[in-house]
């Protein structure tokens, strides 16, 4: 039997309580979901990519269907590298929406062996995302109440 492989991708730039609810979420949908932080070069990120690892590994390092890489180049390609046959995406809102719709479609036409999933977090947590969170820690805001637990987040020095 093939397994069900999904990845999550994204920056993870922090990791928010948004991506843990996403991905808690699938975690009855598949055999094994990849957290898959992209390294974009056109992107300055906040946090390095070890520490974005590092992160990710405390709040789902117990669980066995998670596990965690880091890729460059185009998601399409790093599903058919792993053998992921579903990309997970979260929608917040209509803009999310509209512009992951046509990654979808786009990714659709050069492999419509790989579908994309969509979750919407629960409402409570639609308003987080990374770039309001990388903003209240650069500006030395508490951003614990955005995060999930345990995760320690500091401007980098």
């Amino acid at each position: 039997m093939n397994k069900r492989i999904a990845i999550f991708p994204g920056s993870f730039d922090p990791i928010t309580k948004g991506h843990q609810n996403i991905l808690r979420r699938a975690l009855p949908l598949f055999d094994e979901i990849i957290i898959a932080i992209g390294k974009n070069s056109s992107k300055q990120n906040y946090f390095s990519i070890e520490q974005r690892e590092k992160w990710i590994k405390q709040v789902f390092g117990n669980e066995p269907k998670v596990r965690i890489e880091s890729y460059t180049g185009l998601t399409i390609e790093f599903c058919k590298k792993v053998n992921a046959k579903f990309i997970l995406r979260g929608l917040r809102t209509s803009a999310d929406f509209e512009f992951e719709k046509s990654i979808a479609q786009n990714n659709n036409i050069m492999a419509p062996e790989i579908e994309t999933v969509f979750i919407l977090p629960i409402p409570e947590l639609s308003a987080i995302n990374s770039t309001i969170v990388r903003d209240i820690i650069r500006n030395g805001g508490d951003a614990s109440p955005f995060v999930p637990k345990g995760i320690d987040v500091k401007a980098p020095n």
